[in-house]
């Protein structure tokens, strides 16, 4: 692997982009100039610097779970072990799967993105899958509660946001967020079942 993403190269230096991973690759170069549009804009720069800084080491699902939890009570008690097994697990997979994988971070020589905002700490892992997104929803679905609608989607929606701007900082390829996204919730759902079988 070489490149920004998965592109194979040949014998005579060319990027293979045939088969699923020049698909993937392609995928996300055509994502990444959509996003291009919105870089370099303070407001969206700095707003971007501010999700991605709250969802790092997971600060916001701390304050989501202290928040879940603020009454005393076996309530509260399962927040605090809900967010402490998925921040444990999210960590181990996440990890696991960036050293297997080992996929190169975007290129961001050329980023266009001002200096507005909090400072954001410089990735130094591989890049598949996005730690700061299968973080994020892997709390997301555990924190979750059945008949929720609106607190649920207030958690997915920050989620999403997390994933969003890895994107729009170019910390992460989309089929990086994505990745994210699909093993995040599957871990979410299984400490959920995990937790329900031994209640």
């Amino acid at each position: 692997m070489s490149g920004p993403g998965y592109g194979l190269v040949d014998d005579s230096g060319t990027s293979d982009r045939s088969g699923l991973l020049g698909a993937v690759d392609m995928f996300d170069e055509r994502v990444d100039a959509l996003f291009e549009t919105f870089r370099g804009r303070p407001s969206i720069d700095a707003a971007a610097k501010v999700v991605t800084a709250v969802g790092d080491h997971g600060w916001i699902w701390t304050g989501v779970a202290l928040w879940r939890g603020r009454r005393s009570g076996p309530k509260r008690r399962a927040a605090i072990r809900a967010l402490g097994v998925a921040g444990v697990s999210s960590t181990i997979v996440n990890t696991g799967i960036k050293q297997v994988v080992g996929r190169e971070r975007p290129d961001r020589t050329d980023l266009r993105i001002s200096n507005a905002g909090v400072p954001v700490r410089e990735p130094k892992t591989s890049s598949f899958p996005s730690g700061h997104t299968l973080a994020a929803f892997c709390a997301a679905t555990v924190l979750s509660r059945p008949g929720d609608r609106a607190g649920n989607a207030l958690l997915y929606t920050a989620a999403g946001l997390v994933g969003v701007s890895r994107i729009h900082l170019r910390a992460h390829h989309a089929s990086d967020v994505i990745g994210g996204v699909v093993i995040g919730t599957a871990l979410g759902l299984t400490v959920r079942r995990f937790r329900s079988a031994r209640s």
